[in-house]
């Protein structure tokens, strides 16, 4: 039980895959451009593999095609109008997140997604008020599994890193957590995660929010 070994006072996140089931909508987004501009088909395994620098990251790293700014735009058009449609407002996230705020946890997100995805997804599942630091891939030098957006979190919330946790799905979270030396949670928790099997193993393994809220309830 986590609370019976260390005194949290905050609890990061990454977000896709772990607060949001977004991935379906960034597949779509990133097949579209793939699709558009290189005239080639990416897998949903394909754009995973790709995984670590922000969406623009991603394009500019991966994209063939010269006419990159114009592929960028192209991905967050598709991200944003079709994320009602394929990112399902989860009942239990909302549940789990407002159980937090009430119990006086400091709240934050560490992910490597750009703001303006970020903020798109946030404004669409209504979690804009909710955390207390964001930290995107906007804003480090060096994306996950480097520790450095863990890091800022907590510096910016003022925490020690003995007294956050932070909770992930893939093996560049976990990795990160623990470099930051925080207690690493992976989840696997939504229908659609990044990690089938971690190769970092995380200090907890947790598969449904309920778990969760048993493991840090006193």
């Amino acid at each position: 039980m986590i609370k019976d070994e260390l005194v949290i006072k905050a609890i990061l996140f990454d977000f896709d895959g772990t607060l949001a089931d977004t991935l379906p909508v960034c597949f779509y987004a990133f097949q579209a451009v793939f699709k558009e501009y290189d005239n080639r088909e990416v897998t949903s395994d394909e754009i995973k593999a790709m995984f670590g620098p922000s969406e623009t990251g991603i394009i500019k790293e991966n994209l063939r095609n010269e006419n990159i700014e114009e592929a960028i735009e192209l991905y967050y058009q598709k991200y944003s109008e079709k994320h009602t449609e394929l990112v399902i407002d989860n009942k239990e996230i909302n549940n789990l997140l407002s159980l937090l705020k009430r119990e006086g946890y400091k709240l934050g997100i560490v992910n490597g997604k750009a703001k303006r995805s970020l903020l798109i997804s946030l404004k669409s599942l209504n979690m804009n008020d909710i955390f207390d630091v964001i930290i995107t891939g906007d804003d480090v030098e060096n994306p996950k599994p480097h520790a450095e957006g863990v890091i800022q979190a907590l510096e910016k919330l003022e925490i020690k890193n003995s007294e956050a946790i932070f909770l992930g799905d893939s093996d560049a979270d976990i990795t990160a957590g623990k470099q930051a030396k925080v207690h690493t949670i992976g989840v696997q928790w939504l229908p659609n995660y990044q990690t089938i099997e971690f190769s970092v193993q995380p200090n907890q393994m947790i598969n449904n929010i309920e778990d969760f809220i048993k493991s840090i309830s006193y």
